[in-house]
């Protein structure tokens, strides 16, 4: 992977967005985990979980993670896992988007309902913002071309904001094949030739497929972690 323009195109605040089993809270997750062992200007890192709306993976979940990594997550109200679920928002997720020395990663609901709640936040988003939409061709709502500049089309005209650029992350869980995210891929370009956006990156993950075998093949590669999954899927 090209580090330099991959780690250039995350801004100070970066939003992901993406439809349900897109893997856009693993991508979250994963990134901020990335970014706490990299040399940055900036003198923390914090985490905004705005995904309240059928919140399946929370990337608050991680809050001891992240803790040991030295990375701030803010999100709910209440910090007990028993309150979870409840779409309570605290006041203070404003506090790293105020702070110019905090790069903030920002996990967004999984749709243009979802992603509505950015409209509390619009005058925090400007030049050092970026907008990427996780992309998972195997799920029904993105399976083509027209289906995923559909859902982006929906949560740019519901938030006002433009989407910069695709993450291709096409899986089947511990399925995920190389073919998949090949076929994903060519697809995430058809829709940025149309778009005018860019592909930030494939996504494999990285406990399942050998890096080895995509290359040559696929530019950008990133491995992602597994952290949001629980052992119970796997049974």
């Amino acid at each position: 992977m090209n580090n330099d323009r991959f780690f250039d195109r995350i801004k100070r605040k970066t939003i992901v967005t993406g439809h349900y089993g897109s893997g856009k809270t693993e991508f979250s997750v994963s990134l901020a985990m990335m970014l706490s062992k990299q040399v940055d200007p900036y003198d923390s890192i914090s985490v905004i979980d705005l995904d309240i709306v059928n919140p399946y993976f929370r990337s608050r979940e991680k809050r001891e993670m992240f803790n040991k990594a030295k990375i701030t997550v803010y999100g709910s109200v209440y910090d007990g896992e028993i309150t979870a679920e409840l779409p309570a928002l605290g006041a203070d997720i404003r506090t790293p988007l105020e702070n110019k020395s905090c790069k903030v990663i920002i996990d967004t609901g999984g749709n243009d309902t979802g992603a509505l709640i950015l409209n509390q936040l619009t005058k925090y988003f400007n030049d050092d913002t970026a907008i990427f939409a996780v992309v998972n061709t195997n799920r029904p709502d993105t399976s083509c071309a027209d289906n995923i500049i559909e859902h982006i089309t929906a949560i740019e005209e519901t938030t006002n904001l433009n989407v910069d650029g695709l993450i291709n992350n096409t899986h089947l869980l511990r399925e995920t094949t190389v073919d998949d995210i090949i076929t994903g891929n060519k697809l995430c370009n058809e829709v940025c030739k149309q778009t005018g956006k860019f592909l930030l990156c494939n996504c494999y993950p990285k406990e399942i497929i050998n890096p080895d075998e995509l290359t040559g093949s696929l530019d950008d590669l990133l491995p992602l972690g597994l952290y949001m999954r629980p052992s119970w899927l796997d049974k």
